[in-house]
C-alpha cells in the first residue's frame, strides 16, 4: 500500500475518532430524556403469578399475633413490608388506615429488621392498620419475598399467590388505579 493509501485510511480512522465521541454522547442524552419522562417506575418481580414463600413470624414485642404464610391463604389480602425507621413508611401510613377503616381487604403487616418498642412507637404515633403483623427480625423473609426496599406492598390472591407488587411508597392514584383494582379483580373472582 503506498503512503497516500495509509494516509486516506489514516484520515477515516481519525474521522471515527472525532465523531465516536459525539455518538456516545447523544446516546447517553437519548437515555437520559427517556428516563426523564419515562413514568413507568414499576420493577418487575420474577415472584408475581407464584406462591409466597413460606413462612412464620413472632409477633413484634407487645403485639400476641405473629404472621405466617397460611394467614394468607383463602382470602385476598395486601401484605405490607414496613420499619420505624422508614421516612417514605411514613407517607403511605394515612392511605392504609383509610383502607383498613373501609375494611374491604385485610391488611397484613411484615416489620422488617426493627426494634419492637420503636415499631410499638410507629403504630401508635400513626395508626395500626394491620390485621396482624410478623416481625422479621433477621430481614430473610423479606429477602425471599424479593423486597428491593422499603415500603414494598404486594396483592396476595386467595390461593396464597402472589398477584402485585408495589415498590416504594404508594400515593392514593397508585392506590386506586394500580392496588385496588387488582383486589377487586381477585375478590370478583373469589365470589364468582
Amino acid at each position: 500500500m503506498s503512503a497516500d493509501g495509509n494516509a486516506g485510511v489514516a484520515g477515516r480512522r481519525g474521522r471515527l475518532l472525532v465523531f465516536l465521541p459525539l455518538a456516545v454522547f447523544a446516546g447517553l442524552g437519548a437515555a437520559f430524556y427517556w428516563g426523564l419522562w419515562n413514568d413507568d417506575d414499576r420493577l418487575p418481580s420474577p415472584l408475581v403469578g407464584k406462591s409466597i414463600p413460606e413462612f412464620e413470624l413472632p409477633p413484634i414485642e407487645g403485639r400476641d399475633d405473629g404472621l405466617s404464610s397460611a394467614d394468607l391463604r383463602g382470602q385476598v389480602s395486601i401484605v405490607n413490608v414496613w420499619a420505624s425507621w422508614c421516612v417514605p413508611c411514613r407517607v403511605e401510613m394515612p392511605l392504609l388506615m383509610e383502607l383498613a377503616e373501609d375494611g374491604s381487604v385485610p391488611i397484613y403487616g411484615i416489620n422488617f429488621k426493627d426494634d419492637g418498642d420503636e415499631a410499638l412507637a410507629f403504630l401508635a404515633e400513626l395508626g395500626d392498620p394491620y390485621t396482624r403483623i410478623g416481625a422479621d427480625r433477621s430481614g430473610r423473609v423479606a429477602i425471599d419475598w424479593g423486597v428491593y426496599g422499603l415500603p414494598e406492598t404486594f396483592v396476595i390472591d386467595g390461593k396464597g399467590r402472589i398477584a402485585y407488587k408495589h415498590v416504594g411508597p404508594f400515593d392514593r392514584t397508585s392506590l386506586e388505579e394500580d392496588i385496588l383494582p387488582v383486589v377487586r379483580q381477585l375478590q370478583a373472582e373469589v365470589g364468582s
